[in-house]
């Protein structure tokens, strides 16, 4: 088929032409009128920045498209709360789901640059740590793909998590510096402000013969609104995803700076602008806590401010709001909206406290994403009262009439009632958040079937038994489009040419790929394929880290945020009794091995950031040790992100998954690599057991105990007696506790030492650790026939439909939210830009 490259004159006179002319000439004008750059001057950033504006450019107005059709069709919205977005880079996904690769190629290549290249410019938003944020990214892409009307409200921070380094084997945090070259996908709202209170004391005005609380003497901090558009596949629907960046309501004290005060002339600034500096700042100290809680709060405030003023705009009564907003809590951290929903219905809008009550609970929903008691979130009830002190009266009011209605439920139980408090006494008074979640909102739910029995059987069984209509499971997913189209697009290509495109929106489509794993054929195609990403990847990482990785060895990867559950320690473990027996001469005929590690540990994670140092001190002495030559490999990849994901999961052929059984929520790194082809070697936890259950036992590898298992051995487990039992384990904890990774560094993991043989070994390492070495023996006989680890590789690719997140959000929009589709028509007529630039104040729709 001839291209046409002849720009139309409508596409020439506007920024939306499709062709490639258009978007070279939207190129080059960028270039040249935004940046301000000639070919002399123009650095690679600057060409990156054209193409990502000439890219906004064409999904403006289908964006302003999308949200004046929801005005007009009063749709009711998804309105979707996270603390963490993990959007990774936006510029290959926007054009690929615009389906404006080959146009932008050709452009490009017209003027002489790589599109891969300019890609390579862009940095990943630091917006999210792990699989909470990146679960929300997902989500976002599902949604406008779905054609969902929806908003995603976050925090706009300016140094995200932190940037990870390696220093002498440790983690060193820098800052992650991802706004300082700009960034060109976002705009500000600086009309779209709303002020948020802090502190103060409350007081009550008599008013028709009613006490009115009244919240004064407050510090205030302003939240201005960033917005960046979120374009689904095909490009008709355009959701925003809309941050909040803190400001100063008075952002200089000009007496203060007239008296020569400079510092204190600036200070509210500073203070009120470090709410959105950092993602989770440490909380181990009490201003960090309070900080965190500060932030949680400005986030809530402005996100309910700006659905509260488009609900009003509707005209609507009150009782109507919960048809118009869904507003879904991605975990805890969102749940002082709760509360604050409450403060502006009874406070500011005069509703009575049962009707507010129902119409709060008729509006959330709350995503739980943790199983570890440890892991929920609690406020200091002295600090809510310093910062929040009507929102703690209101959650007082809250606890009073639900303690009232497990009286009646339980009668004469007061254990539940001490369990199920919002309210934790003790020394410190805290409010206990998930309960206030699950107590104000219509459904909570698990995010797989194991987490969500765990929930209800574990973690919460007695709400679960007051309000069972309330739970549900919705397993996660991932975007097919994100990880497979844009990550791996050799395979991506071999599988539309032999099932067809329909597998990119209907991941379940997949399924058609079963018969071709028995066709000698594409299974030959397949592993060309992998290799190719093995290469690849080996050649990013000489590039990157000057390391040697050898792609006809096993590519055997563990990449996840880094902590004891996860059990890093547990892979780490097994590596050292590999070696120990290739050392001894046990093992003379390895198949070659490359273990892959990555993930960062909270800052003030001590012992994940231990485990760090381990694995990279085992890697320091084995790849420099000639006995492992061509057989054993280990390597730390430092600062795991959204773009190194999306270039390893590709090349793996084995996805660790091996958390403790009863452990992880779900996962979604096990979905990315499946859908790519790796093999899952992993407990029977979080999503794992329904991927078993799609791909059968014989295409992955399962070992250790059972969540139930884990439960019953705590009681009696004693580590020590299984070491004895098992002379590869005993020598390989004596070669580790010896020294011998750590000769220069004595005694540097005695606490690893510790957490194993005197503190009972929480996660079962040891006793998992058996298991997990059989399991590995069987990956390697498994790898060493390709035929056989074809097949069953291609089989996961075939079986992983079920893990799109497409699929997970029809089942929260039907079952949760009870949304449904608004279609979005295209509008690429130029002349609509002069219409809307007439001065006719419609307001804002955004």
């Amino acid at each position: 088929m001839v291209k046409n490259n002849t720009p139309s004159l409508e596409s020439l006179r506007s920024r939306q032409g499709q062709d490639s002319k258009s978007l070279e000439w939207g190129f080059a004008e960028h270039l040249k009128f935004t940046i301000g750059v000639d070919r002399y001057t123009a650095t690679e950033h600057d060409r990156y920045m054209a193409l990502a504006l000439s890219m906004r450019d064409r999904l403006i107005n289908q964006w302003m498209k999308t949200q004046q059709t929801h005005h007009d069709k009063e749709v009711k919205r998804v309105y979707y709360l996270s603390l963490e977005f993990l959007m990774g880079r936006s510029l290959g996904n926007n054009i690929i789901n615009m389906g404006l690769e080959d146009a932008i190629t050709d452009a490009l290549s017209e003027l002489g640059y790589s599109l891969e290249t300019l890609r390579e410019q862009e940095v990943d938003a630091g917006l999210g740590n792990g699989g909470l944020g990146r679960l929300a990214a997902c989500f976002l892409d599902s949604l406008a793909t779905l054609d969902l009307p929806t908003f995603g409200y976050g925090l706009r921070y300016d140094y995200g998590i932190f940037r990870q380094e390696i220093e002498g084997g440790y983690q060193v945090e820098q800052p992650d510096e991802w706004l300082r070259s700009g960034n060109p996908w976002e705009i500000e709202r600086p009309e779209i402000c709303y002020p948020v209170h802090f502190g103060g004391r409350v007081k009550f005005i008599n008013k028709e013969g009613k006490p009115i609380a009244h919240w004064v003497d407050t510090q205030t901090v302003l939240g201005i609104a960033y917005d960046t558009p979120v374009v689904g596949y095909g490009g008709k629907t355009v959701n925003t995803l809309r941050l909040w960046s803190a400001k100063a309501a008075e952002e200089f004290d000009f007496n203060e700076f007239n008296e020569g005060d400079y510092v204190e002339a600036v200070a509210a600034k500073v203070s009120a602008e470090n709410l959105t500096k950092a993602l989770y700042p440490n909380d181990k100290l009490y201003l960090g806590k309070e900080l965190r809680l500060k932030q949680q709060y400005l986030f809530v405030a402005c996100s309910l401010a700006d659905i509260i003023r488009r609900f009003k705009k509707s005209g609507n009564p009150w009782k109507d709001f919960p048809d118009m907003a869904a507003i879904q809590l991605n975990d805890t951290h969102p749940s002082l909206a709760i509360p604050e929903l409450m403060r502006i219905l009874v406070d500011e809008e005069g509703v009575i406290w049962d009707d507010a009550w129902d119409i709060v609970v008729r509006s959330m929903g709350y995503t739980n994403h943790t199983l570890m008691p440890e892991a929920l979130e609690k406020w200091p009830v002295t600090m809510l009262e310093k910062l929040l002190p009507r929102h703690l009266q209101i959650i007082y009011e809250i606890n009073r009439r639900f303690l009232q209605k497990i009286v009646i439920a339980f009668p004469g139980n007061r254990l539940k009632i001490r369990d199920m408090s919002l309210i934790e006494e003790g020394n410190q008074k805290q409010v206990r958040m998930a309960h206030l979640c699950i107590v104000g909102s219509h459904s909570t739910n698990g995010v797989a079937a194991l987490h969500t029995d765990l929930l209800q059987s574990r973690l919460v069984p007695d709400f679960a038994q007051m309000y069972p209509d309330r739970f549900n499971n919705k397993t996660n997913g991932i975007t097919q489009r994100r990880w497979l189209l844009k990550a791996n697009p050799e395979l991506a290509q071999l599988i539309t040419d032999s099932i067809g495109d329909e597998w990119i929106c209907d991941m379940s489509k997949l399924k058609q790929l079963s018969p071709y794993a028995d066709d000698a054929a594409f299974r030959k195609k397949f592993l060309k394929s992998k290799r190719n990403a093995k290469v690849r990847f080996a050649e990013y990482a000489k590039a990157t880290w000057g390391w040697d990785l050898d792609p006809d060895s096993i590519f055997d990867v563990q990449v996840k945020r880094i902590h004891e559950y996860k059990r890093q320690l547990l892979n780490a473990l097994h590596i050292i009794v590999l070696y120990n027996k290739i050392k001894k001469g046990k093992v003379k005929d390895l198949y070659p091995r490359t273990f892959l590690f990555a993930g960062k540990a909270a800052p003030g994670y001590f012992l994940a950031k231990l485990i760090i140092k381990l694995i990279n001190n085992i890697s320091e002495v084995i790849n420099n040790d000639p006995d492992m030559k061509g057989m054993l490999k280990v390597y730390f990849m430092p600062n795991y992100r959204v773009s190194l994901a999306e270039r390893i999961f590709p090349a793996a052929d084995v996805s660790e998954q091996i958390s403790t059984a009863g452990t992880e929520a779900s996962g979604t790194g096990n979905m990315k690599f499946m859908c790519n082809g790796a093999l899952t070697l992993g407990t029977l936890d979080g999503a794992n057991i329904e991927i078993l259950e799609e791909t059968g036992e014989d295409n992955m590898f399962i070992f250790g105990l059972t969540a139930d298992e884990v439960s019953s051995l705590r009681k009696n487990y004693n580590p020590e007696v299984l070491i004895q039992e098992n002379e590869d384990i005993q020598e390989a904890l004596d070669l580790l506790f010896s020294g011998h990774f750590n000769i220069h560094e004595p005694g540097i993991f005695d606490p690893i030492r510790k957490i194993l043989l005197e503190e009972g070994d929480y996660y079962m390492h040891i006793a998992d650790l058996p298991s997990y070495i059989k399991a590995q023996e069987k990956v390697e006989k498994a790898y060493r026939d390709q035929k056989s680890w074809s097949k069953m590789a291609i089989l996961n690719i075939a079986n992983s439909g079920k893990f799109s997140s497409d699929r997970t959000i029809r089942e929260y929009a039907r079952e949760i939210w009870k949304v449904t589709p608004c279609e979005v028509e295209f509008s690429r007529d130029p002349t609509n830009t002069i219409e809307e630039a007439r001065a006719e104040n419609q307001g804002n729709n955004m």
